[in-house]
């Protein structure tokens, strides 16, 4: 759906700061959800694919994952000032109002209907990333790997990071290696299609 209709772009550095404190305001629980809904289906900055492929990039880097998203899409529009504009609106607002929380909530942290909402919140947050995830899916049938890989590599991830709990360091270098490797064969093998058709043509 969203691949058909033509591509919206950030009007100036301005439009994102304020485009990033609006989204990490709106972020309980993790700002992927928001991010995804924002950049993708809301603004039409980019499509599901294009996201879905610097989320990737952005979760291998060191550091906060909607950190390294913002400043990888901040300096691809506008350059290290469009970086330093998405990151600080992504986090002066934000940390103003976590001070503020938590000078509140240490008060009451022991409090029976505190230790409730937390809980509560932590439930929404999950139910919002695997909503983010099931929409998202749709990208991976664009994806080189194909369909039955990307599927492979999401089982036994999960599986070796949820429930064998091996630690995520070797989790990326091995099936992210496996992964990557494949990737790299299959963009091979379709760039020598193409090299063919072009002949053949």
């Amino acid at each position: 759906m969203f691949e058909e209709l033509p591509l919206n772009r950030p009007r100036s550095k301005t439009d994102l700061f304020v485009s990033f404190t609006l989204l990490a305001l709106q972020g309980f629980g993790g700002v992927l959800t928001v991010v995804q809904r924002e950049v993708v289906e809301r603004k039409r900055w980019m499509t599901p694919t294009q996201f879905v492929e610097d989320w990737a990039v952005a979760q291998i880097l060191p550091g906060p994952n909607v950190v390294n998203f913002c400043l990888i899409f901040g300096g691809r529009h506008f350059g290290l000032r469009g970086a330093l504009a998405s990151m600080a609106g992504l986090l002066i607002a934000p940390t103003a109002v976590l001070v503020v929380i938590a000078l509140f909530f240490s008060g009451v942290s022991d409090q029976t209907w505190a230790q409730g909402a937390l809980r509560g919140m932590g439930a929404v947050a999950a139910g919002m990333f695997a909503a983010t995830g099931i929409k998202l899916i749709s990208a991976l049938k664009l994806n080189p790997m194909g369909w039955t890989v990307c599927t492979l590599v999401m089982l036994s991830t999960f599986i070796g990071v949820s429930l064998l709990r091996w630690p995520l360091l070797w989790v990326l270098l091995g099936i992210g290696s496996l992964a990557c490797g494949w990737a790299y064969l299959r963009l091979g093998q379709i760039e020598s299609a193409k090299a063919a058709a072009g002949t053949d043509s």
